[in-house]
C-alpha cells in the first residue's frame, strides 16, 4: 500500500490512467485519483492532438454532498485529477445520476457555448441526463508585433455551474469540483498528487480534525494543486517546503526571476498549484499546510502533511505529532 492509514484517515494509493475508462476512487475526502498522464518524475510525453474520452458520474453522498466519480459508487470531494497535455482535446460524458440540476465547467481552457456548463447557455445536465462536454487545449504561438498569445497549460480545476440557482453555485458548495492539470511537453511529472480545495472555512469540505492529511514518503516528488472556492480570502501555507511563483513551482534556471514562495493567496475562483521533494533539506515528519488567516485556521482550516522515512516508516515524533493535532481545539464557525 502506497498511503498509510494514521488514526481514522485513509487515503488512496496513487495510480494513472490514460483518459479512455474508468478508476476506482475511494472514501470521501480521501485523494482523488487522476485522469492523464502518468507518474514517474520523467519528462511529460505525448503525441500532439489526442482526445481523451472519459465518462464522470455525479452522485449524491453522505452529509448532503455530491461528488464526481470515474465509476458508478465511486465518486469522491474532490473529484478526480484531470489531465491533459497542450493540443489535446479533453471529452468528458457526465452522467447525473442525482435528483439535481448539475453541470461540469473548466476554467483555463477553450470550450463552446455548448460545453459551457452554465444555465445562461443551457448546457448543463438535467437529472438522470447524461451530456458531453468537450474542452480543448492548444500551445502558446506567435502573434503579430513580436508577441505571444497564452497556451493552456497550468493548475486549473473544473466545478458544477448549474446546481440551485440561476448562476449554480450550490454545487460547489455541496463537493462538485475538482483538479485540472493541462502540462506542457516536457514538464516534470509527480509521484504523488494532492488537491486542497479552500472554501469557507473547510478544506475539501472537512473541517479539523477530519482535513485530509496527505502523506509521502522522503524525497518523493509531490504535486499539490490548491484551488479557491466560497464566499471568503484565504492563503495557503505548506510547512518546511517552499516553492516559486510561477507556472510549475520550479525554478527554471540561475537567472529565473521568480519569487520562492511558502505561502499564497486562495481566493474563490483561483488555483495554482507546484512540485516538491517531500521532506527535501528538514527531514520526515508531521508538517501543516493551512490557511494563514489566523482566525481560519482557529476555526479549522488546517490540515497534516506526513512524510515518512524513506522507507515509508513512521517517523519520530510523527505520531505524537497527529494526537495533537487531532486533540487540539478548533473554533467551528468563527
Amino acid at each position: 500500500m502506497d498511503d498509510h492509514a494514521v488514526g481514522s484517515h485513509r487515503h488512496l494509493s496513487r495510480r494513472s490512467l490514460i483518459a479512455t475508462g474508468a478508476l476506482a476512487a475511494g472514501a470521501l475526502g480521501a485523494s482523488a485519483p487522476t485522469i492523464g498522464t502518468a507518474f514517474g518524475g520523467s519528462p511529460a510525453q505525448a503525441a500532439a492532438g489526442v482526445t481523451k474520452k472519459v465518462t464522470i458520474y455525479a452522485e449524491q453522498l453522505p452529509d448532503g454532498l455530491f461528488g464526481y466519480g470515474l465509476a458508478p459508487g465511486q465518486a469522491t470531494v474532490p473529484g478526480p485529477i484531470l489531465e491533459i497535455y497542450e493540443g489535446d482535446t479533453l471529452e468528458i460524458t457526465l452522467v447525473n445520476t442525482t435528483n439535481q440540476r448539475l453541470s461540469i465547467h473548466p476554467h483555463g481552457v477553450d470550450y463552446s457555448t455548448e460545453s459551457d456548463g452554465s444555465p445562461l447557455n443551457a448546457s448543463f445536465n438535467n437529472p438522470g441526463e447524461t451530456r458531453t462536454y468537450v474542452w480543448r487545449s492548444r500551445e502558446m504561438f506567435a502573434a503579430a508585433g513580436r508577441r505571444f498569445m497564452p497556451g493552456s497549460a497550468g493548475y486549473w480545476h473544473y466545478h458544477d455551474h448549474a446546481m440551485g440557482t440561476d448562476h449554480g453555485t450550490a454545487g460547489v458548495a455541496k463537493g462538485l469540483y475538482g483538479a485540472l492539470i493541462v502540462r506542457r511537453r516536457g514538464d516534470i511529472l509527480p509521484e504523488k498528487q494532492f488537491t486542497v480545495v479552500f472554501h469557507d472555512m473547510t478544506i475539501n469540505n472537512r473541517m479539523a480534525p477530519e482535513t485530509p492529511m496527505f502523506e509521502a514518503n522522503l524525497g518523493q516528488r509531490v504535486e499539490w494543486i490548491a484551488i479557491g472556492h466560497g464566499n471568503l480570502f484565504h492563503t495557503f501555507h505548506l510547512h518546511a517546503h517552499r516553492w516559486a511563483d510561477n507556472r510549475t513551482g520550479m525554478l527554471e534556471g540561475l537567472s529565473d526571476p521568480s519569487l520562492v514562495i511558502d505561502n499564497k493567496d486562495l481566493n474563490p475562483g483561483s488555483s495554482f498549484g507546484f512540485q516538491v521533494l517531500a521532506g527535501e533539506g528538514v527531514g520526515p515528519g508531521a508538517w501543516m499546510y493551512h490557511c494563514h488567516v489566523q482566525n481560519h485556521s482557529d476555526g479549522g482550516m488546517a490540515g497534516i502533511f506526513l512524510v515518512r522515512n524513506a522507507d515509508g516508516s513512521m517517523p519520530p515524533g510523527a505520531e505524537e505529532a497527529i494526537h495533537r493535532f487531532q486533540g487540539h481545539t478548533h473554533t467551528h464557525g468563527s
